[in-house]
């Protein structure tokens, strides 16, 4: 009989907890004896699937400096505060209280709450980012604009030839100054959401056939021929406009860099393959242009890298396409992969998880 009671109490403890956690907005784990996990809240259990209850803590939560903090606060009844920070799928980071909880399960029951860091600390370096960026590549337009204005104002201040060339310059660098902005504010934007999936079907066909009609004059400009091959639909959980902005890029790339300097005199073509498995959905933005040398292609999707500054910015280039699309398609939980053989051409596949997994 006192072993029924003694379970029937236990039994009722553990609704309680669960009940209390669960009213609480932060991600909490109640830990029981032998690091067994006791209950597990909506948040908590929303960052972590794998947590379960009667599961032990070590198998569903693989980090060291956390389980170190538990078996510190299991020792010394006090309290203990740690930060985690995790790397996979994405970068997030949590500061964790570990608290000694009486009265559950015995005297030794933790708490564990958990507060996501991810934003604040996102925010915080995209501040920094911002401003070391935007400072180094607005200083020269800045500088040219300046001295344009300076010149007008005085030597060429009734010289109508140089103030009609100027001006044009001055708008040239005044329309790059807006693209940096525009694209430096579309990166805040995604690595605001970089931690939450999108969760809205989208056909990736139809954004196909949407950018290649778009940029069907831009090629037609450059002597480019576009090649669309894909399947009627392909469905993926994702954000339409970004995914648009992930396709644009590629193609407009390609038709920009991956088909000048020919030689031969033949119309260029980029080819824009679209398939999809069980497994995954591939698509691949192909040219066959001048190609780019392999100690480049790691840092191609870094900020502001560009392997050929004048002729990127001669083009209207800003440095951040390719480090938008990575960051489109990691929130996608997806992944970019860049081949390229110099001479031959490039090859810029994206791999997104299907609708349904």
């Amino acid at each position: 009989m006192p072993d029924a009671l003694t379970k029937d109490r236990d039994s009722r403890d553990r609704s309680i907890v669960a009940k209390l956690i669960d009213a609480l907005p932060e991600a909490v784990i109640v830990v029981g004896p032998a690091d067994r996990i006791l209950a597990v809240n909506a948040p908590a259990r929303a960052l972590f699937p794998t947590l379960r209850p009667d599961d032990l803590l070590v198998r569903s939560l693989r980090a060291p400096d956390v389980l170190d903090a538990v078996k510190r606060a299991r020792l010394s009844s006090h309290a203990e505060r740690v930060t985690w920070l995790e790397r996979v799928p994405v970068e997030r980071s949590f500061e964790i209280h570990v608290v000694p909880l009486q009265g559950v399960q015995g005297e030794a029951s933790l708490v564990l709450s958990l507060r996501d860091l991810t934003e604040a600390r996102r925010v915080e370096r995209m501040r920094v980012d911002f401003v070391a960026n935007a400072s180094h590549e607005l200083r020269t337009p800045l500088a040219s604009l300046l001295g344009f204005i300076e010149t007008l104002q005085g030597p060429a201040r009734d010289d109508t030839d140089a103030r009609v060339r100027f001006l044009g310059i001055m708008r040239e660098q005044a329309q790059r100054m807006t693209r940096l902005v525009d694209d430096l504010l579309s990166l805040s934007r995604i690595e605001q959401h970089l931690h939450l999936p999108p969760q809205t079907k989208v056909d990736l066909v139809a954004i196909l056939r949407h950018i290649a009609d778009t940029l069907a004059p831009l090629a037609r400009d450059n002597d480019v021929v576009l090649e669309v091959e894909a399947p009627p639909a392909v469905l993926v959980m994702g954000d339409r406009d970004e995914l648009l902005r992930v396709v644009e890029n590629l193609v407009e790339n390609a038709i920009k860099y991956g088909t000048c300097d020919r030689v031969d005199g033949r119309p260029a073509s980029v080819e824009i393959r679209l398939a999809a498995d069980d497994e995954q959905c591939i698509l691949s933005v192909i040219d066959h242009g001048p190609g780019i040398a392999p100690e480049h292609i790691p840092r191609l999707t870094e900020r502001f890298y560009r392997v050929d500054a004048r002729k990127s910015r001669a083009k209207g280039g800003t440095g951040l396409g390719l480090a938008i699309v990575k960051h489109i398609v990691a929130r996608h939980r997806g992944r970019l992969a860049i081949e390229s053989t110099p001479g031959e051409g490039s090859t810029f596949t994206v791999y997104l998880p299907p609708e349904g997994r």
